[in-house]
């Protein structure tokens, strides 16, 4: 289930801590798992200023659901893909002279003007221009005659560990580069920085013109030593029934490789979700459930289709509701202890829920009776 009302509160809450800068909202990655083409208009009602995507095709998705806002691809255009970005009307992080001239000349033969964003390398070491070279591709853009320089950016790589103090040389270094651009005459249009970490961490310092948040808007917190600093809302659950209950020996073995032995007799409850839907394999024997309000042992290895949990002695019934991430009674699942289960983050345990397990949004979040919007 996905509360697009938490979404839009996330935003909301977000963009108020980070003051009048404007707010990006990162919907990339099919909206981190959550459905981006439901996600991004309330984030849009939350107040997100524009969205932010990785890929041309995921933009376009966007577009098709008849999504306005203006949209910032987050790497280079692959080449080929020049013509899409002018007629998607989108605005693509750019570090490289080639991939300006291929961008100036696809919009010049399609009468239009692509606005770009610079994207300078201060350590995060993954893409990015050289500091050395910005001033340089700076230049280049404001002289192309089919592309405009919109923003420079970059991106801070240990943001979410706050007392890091590569954050701080990296914001640096940002800084000197944007002193030189303005001591140069260079327009740098919108600068900026701050992923989700950086948001909550230090606005002021770290925010400049804008932020762009992901994480944060699904109400995750992208570390737990961050977790709480604002009143964020979860968006996704996770729930499914039991298909099949048997009451099971003392000494029966459960699942594949017999890895799960019952030392008393049990109530033994099958799942129909698997590794296929993104219920991790590496979650089988140190992940727990819930059922009937209570926290239950996954049993055995997590197959492709199917889990097992172990309901001990009390009897329970086929379709009875089990909570993956979410709450059921006093107890709660979430998306970071899946992460921590096995040795992974968040982002990549809701990016891993499978497009085959249904999403079902609602509007929920803020106490008003629950309503359905659509299923996908």
């Amino acid at each position: 289930m996905i509360d697009l009302e938490a979404v839009a509160h996330n935003v909301s809450v977000l963009k108020e801590h980070a003051g009048q800068r404007r707010f990006c909202a990162v919907v990339k990655a099919d909206a981190y798992g959550h459905g981006a083409v439901r996600v991004a208009p309330a984030a849009l009602a939350g107040g997100a200023d524009c969205l932010a995507v990785a890929l041309v095709e995921e933009a376009a998705e966007l577009r098709a659901a008849g999504i306005t806002a203006g949209i910032l691809l987050l790497s280079e255009p692959p080449p080929g893909s020049e013509e899409d970005v002018v007629s998607l009307d989108l605005e693509p992080m750019v570090y490289s002279r080639e991939v300006l001239d291929r961008l100036s000349d696809a919009a010049l033969l399609c009468g239009a003007t692509v606005p770009v964003h610079l994207k300078v390398n201060t350590g995060m070491n993954r893409v990015g221009a050289d500091p050395d070279d910005i001033t340089e591709l700076a230049r280049q853009a404001h002289a192309s005659a089919g592309v405009r320089l919109a923003g420079v950016c970059t991106h801070f790589a240990v943001a979410d560990e706050p007392e890091n103090p590569a954050t701080r040389e990296q914001a640096r270094i940002f800084s000197e580069i944007l002193v030189r651009l303005r001591d140069t005459g260079v327009d740098a249009g919108v600068r900026h920085a701050a992923n989700t970490a950086a948001t909550l961490v230090d606005p002021d310092r770290l925010g400049y013109d804008m932020v762009r948040c992901g994480i944060g808007i699904y109400g995750i917190p992208p570390a737990p030593a961050l977790e709480g600093m604002l009143p964020l809302e979860p968006v996704m659950s996770l729930r499914s029934r039991l298909s099949h209950v048997a009451f099971l020996p003392a000494g029966s073995s459960i699942s594949y490789g017999h890895r799960y032995r019952l030392d008393r007799d049990s109530w033994i409850g099958t799942v129909p979700l698997g590794y296929a839907d993104g219920v991790r394999r590496g979650l089988s024997g140190c992940m727990h459930v819930l059922v009937g309000g209570r926290r239950r042992p996954i049993a055995g290895t997590v197959t492709m289709d199917q889990f097992m949990v172990d309901l001990g002695e009390e009897e329970h019934r086929r379709g009875e509701e089990v909570v993956l991430i979410g709450a059921q009674g006093d107890e709660a699942v979430t998306a970071q202890d899946w992460a921590e289960a096995v040795g992974s983050i968040s982002y990549e345990i809701t990016c891993g829920i499978s497009p085959r397990v249904p999403r079902r949004f609602v509007m929920a979040a803020t106490g008003h009776p629950e309503r359905v919007v659509s299923e996908a």
